[in-house]
């Protein structure tokens, strides 16, 4: 039976996190909070692609939902079903892309925190930490596939959630989800320090104009679409 009383905040403290599994940080918790606020039926459908610990997936799967994790990564796989059942909270965690894994599903709710982190390389890693960071130049390989995937993922008034870095350009992620038929916002943001993977590649993001000399902090968007 699901635990409706536990938090986010009872969760992440006894966390298991695998070498190479991204931890829950700022975004996480920005998502959590958009997670809190959202209606949720004790039986409705719920997928979080790119479930690294699966912290937001157990969020959900305690307040009754029926919860599908993807990861593309393995590690993240075995930790996030580590955490399902130390929490004894039931997760259905799969491993892949969330396109191929999720083909022919429907859900209520699609929780999203991807790679959004803009790199040098057009390439997406194919293994190791970063690829639950590095997301092309631009920071929206991930980002442009989700809101395309968005109609066929959602059922008629489903929500999705997804947080990025404004960098990666929020008005453009609205307009991506209006044009496939979403009603889109921006429903919070936050100011957070800029981490150790940006602080590495300043020089090269105020070259591409994603940076002004001497920032230090970056804007974290939620960006909330429901499938009309």
């Amino acid at each position: 039976m699901p635990n409706t009383a536990l938090t986010y905040a009872d969760l992440t403290p006894r966390l298991i996190t695998l070498p190479g599994v991204y931890r829950p940080q700022d975004d996480t918790r920005l998502l959590a909070d958009a997670l809190a606020r959202e209606p949720l039926r004790t039986d409705a459908e719920v997928v979080e692609i790119g479930t690294g610990t699966g912290a937001l997936a157990l969020h959900a799967a305690a307040r009754g939902a029926k919860v599908t994790a993807v990861d593309v990564a393995w590690p993240a796989v075995l930790a996030a079903r580590l955490n399902g059942w130390r929490h004894r909270l039931p997760l259905r965690v799969l491993h892949g892309d969330f396109a191929t894994q999720t083909r022919g599903l429907r859900f209520d709710l699609v929780l999203a925190n991807p790679p959004y982190v803009p790199c040098p390389d057009v390439r997406l890693p194919t293994r190791g930490a970063q690829r639950a960071w590095d997301a092309g130049t631009d920071g929206r390989a991930v980002i442009d596939r989700i809101c395309a995937a968005a109609p066929t993922l959602l059922r008629p008034g489903g929500v999705l959630l997804m947080v990025h870095s404004a960098m990666c350009g929020a008005q453009e992620t609205l307009g991506l989800l209006a044009r496939q038929g979403l009603s889109a916002q921006v429903t919070a943001w936050a100011s957070v320090p800029w981490g150790p993977v940006l602080r590495s590649r300043r020089d090269w993001l105020q070259k591409q104009g994603l940076a002004e000399d001497g920032d230090e902090r970056e804007e974290l968007v939620i960006i909330r679409g429901q499938y009309l």
